[in-house]
């Protein structure tokens, strides 16, 4: 399988299902347990790795949100729970959730150790939110690390997508708009925030696509064929058990 094809097939899987633990029912519990609720917990404890740094900081990483949003949650969640023991915990949620909802899928370490060569290949340099949760240690559990690294390696598409989307010229608020209108208001932007937009902003986005490709398909490329087979049935596994087709 040629590269860009087999990028093709497993990323959209690793973009749509390695935020599963995000709000999980699991997640919130682990949350309220240490003060904070699951929203809070989403933006210290995703944004922690990075370090307890000013909000101005999490908004450059973070790219799609409005950055009052990022700014109100972020100071009111330092004050409860330093930044990065709420990033310690976030990774814990994503083994418990694993831990819950992959146990007896195939091919779950060989997902893994494919997925943890990729991310000992990758680049990191210029994407802040990858580069500290790539830093994050992985637990020995099969199930759960399998979680961890599809959460880590969407980290790598979704960082190096922000910094293509920005060397194209795109504003993230309309890379967003055009990516996900429905979802507009949840990044916290209002009805005065959507922006017009054109063919050519749909055609920079697109632009924007495959520059993330090329960033991110040297990683992908120490990858041999098995360990590539491993992956993509691993996530495809891994999709199937999420959407209910265990």
């Amino acid at each position: 399988m040629e590269i860009n094809e087999f990028l093709n097939e497993v990323c959209p899987i690793i973009k749509d299902r390695g935020w599963a633990y995000y709000f999980a029912d699991s997640t919130a519990k682990l949350g309220q347990e240490n003060g904070v609720d699951v929203l809070t917990l989403y933006f210290i404890g995703r944004g922690g790795v990075i370090g307890d740094v000013d909000a101005g900081m999490v908004i450059s990483a973070f790219g799609y949100f409005k950055p009052d949003l990022i700014r109100q949650v972020w100071n009111a969640g330092r004050e409860i729970i330093n930044p990065k023991k709420a990033a310690a915990l976030y990774f814990e949620c994503a083994n418990v959730f694993g831990q819950e909802n992959f146990s007896g899928i195939d091919k779950m370490e060989e997902f893994a150790h494919a997925g943890e060569k990729v991310i000992e290949a990758s680049d990191p340099t210029a994407l802040a939110l990858y580069a500290g949760a790539k830093e994050m240690e992985l637990t020995s559990n099969p199930y759960g690390r399998a979680m961890q690294v599809m959460s880590v390696l969407r980290e790598f598409r979704g960082s190096a997508h922000l910094l293509a989307v920005r060397a194209m010229g795109l504003e993230t608020r309309v890379a967003h708009y055009l990516a996900r209108p429905g979802d507009f208001s949840l990044f916290g932007w209002g009805e005065n925030d959507v922006p017009e937009v054109s063919d050519h902003d749909f055609q920079l986005l697109r632009d924007a696509e495959d520059l993330t490709d090329k960033i991110v398909a040297p990683a992908y490329s120490v990858l041999n064929d098995k360990e590539r087979s491993d992956l993509l049935e691993g996530a495809k596994n891994i999709a199937d058990a999420l959407d209910g087709n265990k």
